[in-house]
């Protein structure tokens, strides 16, 4: 821990004992994530909480404030909020413990009762939350194209040290349009963003507790569910997907909720917000290692990228983005993982 890091902890603890009046028996770090936050788990005599440390110079208190209460307002397991200062950048509230999905899932526990838990809390998520998504941010164009633009920002050209001809920015830019206007043609609900294993907490009552909330935005209908089941960390078989799927679209029909046509509908519109989102997320894992440093999402890239290569081979409006990713990315990105281990 440097001394910039010492300090924020400091401050933190003289909060806690001098403004809250609580007296920390330890202080732990819990968790840091991909931003400039980082989690301290606070031991007391009653029991455990947890400290957000956001420091104001980086990190925007308010959308994470506004977002619990509005997820809070769905029925959904958010962090109960206790105490918050805005100025240094502090927040207090509920621990929701330290069992991650992905922890139970890659230890072998049965996948069914955690995702149908899952899926409940999504569709609450979606149909509790119809009137607190008119108070988001629109996943809009603009939104949707700066995302993708990583991809051959940070992932293509830094990465994979791929040099884009002409006609290959031609053709990213008309999947990038065709993507756009499939995810407008969507239904928009209350999207979370990173609705994935890393982000639900496995808890005794009202499982699961969702995490990570603050980017949340008025978007496709899909796009959660593809963040939860071709969750970038851990994979389960098309069939199995393609169950809960046409599980949770009689869910949500039933509650209300536009669930498209047929199930053919439904399951392209996940599979092509999924391609948006996979897009999106092999710029952002490059972005996470080059830029910040953060090594571990490198060994996320092989996966994400499958995801992207088999959603776009089953559309004929993507067959030619498929031939390219197999003709031009698929060899090099392996090339590129050992380099960037190599010179860590």
């Amino acid at each position: 821990m440097n001394r910039a890091s010492d300090a924020r902890r400091d401050s933190l603890t003289a909060w806690l004992r001098g403004d809250l009046g609580r007296s920390p028996l330890r202080v732990e770090l819990a968790s840091a994530d991909a931003s400039f936050r980082r989690y301290f788990r606070v031991f007391t005599a009653h029991g455990s909480l947890i400290v957000m440390d956001a420091p104001p110079e980086k990190e925007n208190l308010e959308p994470y404030l506004r977002i619990a209460n509005l997820l809070q307002s769905t029925g959904v397991h958010v962090p109960q909020i206790h105490a918050v200062d805005a100025a240094r950048g502090f927040v207090l509230m509920e621990d929701l413990g330290s069992i991650q999905y992905l922890s139970r899932l890659t230890a072998g526990d049965d996948p069914e009762p955690l995702y149908a838990d899952a899926l409940r809390s999504l569709a609450d998520i979606q149909v509790n939350g119809a009137a607190a998504a008119l108070r988001l941010s629109a996943y809009d164009a603009a939104a949707l194209r700066r995302e993708m633009q990583l991809m051959p920002e940070w992932f293509c050209t830094r990465h994979l040290q791929l040099a884009l001809a002409p006609d290959e920015h031609t053709l990213l830019r008309g999947v990038f349009d065709f993507l756009i206007h499939a995810a407008e043609r969507q239904p928009q609900v209350f999207v979370h963003r990173d609705y994935h294993s890393r982000n639900l907490m496995v808890t005794e009552e009202r499982n699961p507790g969702v995490i990570d909330f603050q980017d949340a935005v008025r978007g496709p209908i899909g796009y959660d569910l593809v963040s939860l089941l071709k969750d970038c960390y851990i994979r389960w078989p098309r069939e199995r997907v393609e169950s809960w799927l046409r599980d949770y679209r009689l869910r949500i029909a039933a509650r209300g909720l536009n669930a498209g046509a047929n199930e053919l509908e439904f399951i392209r519109w996940f599979d092509l917000i999924g391609v948006q989102r996979h897009v999106k997320v092999l710029g952002i894992f490059a972005r996470l290692w080059h830029r910040d440093g953060k090594q571990g999402y490198l060994a996320d890239l092989p996966l994400t990228l499958d995801y992207l290569r088999d959603a776009s081979a089953r559309y004929g409006e993507l067959q030619e983005f498929a031939n390219w990713l197999e003709r031009r990315v698929v060899p090099l990105l392996a090339v590129a993982n050992a380099r960037e281990l190599a010179r860590r």
